[in-house]
C-alpha cells in the first residue's frame, strides 16, 4: 500500500427477500462495518439480512 492510500477491507453485504445480494459499503475496521450492519438490520420486520465480510487479497469477499 502506498502512502495516501486508504485501506477499506471490511464490507457490509445486504441480502433481500429474493436472495439478491448487494454490497452496502466498505469500511476500515470490522467494528465500523458491524455497527452499520447492526443499525441497518434492526427491527425492520422484513427478510433482509446484513452481515460483515473481509475482502480477500484478490478483492473477493471472504466469509467471516
Amino acid at each position: 500500500m502506498s502512502e495516501g492510500t486508504v485501506s477499506l477491507p471490511w464490507i457490509v453485504i445486504r441480502q433481500d427477500d429474493n436472495g439478491n445480494r448487494y454490497r452496502v459499503g466498505r469500511y476500515a475496521t470490522r467494528a465500523e462495518a458491524q455497527k452499520t450492519a447492526d443499525s441497518l438490520g434492526g427491527g425492520q420486520g422484513c427478510e433482509q439480512l446484513y452481515w460483515v465480510e473481509r475482502i480477500g487479497q484478490n478483492g473477493d469477499g471472504a466469509h467471516n
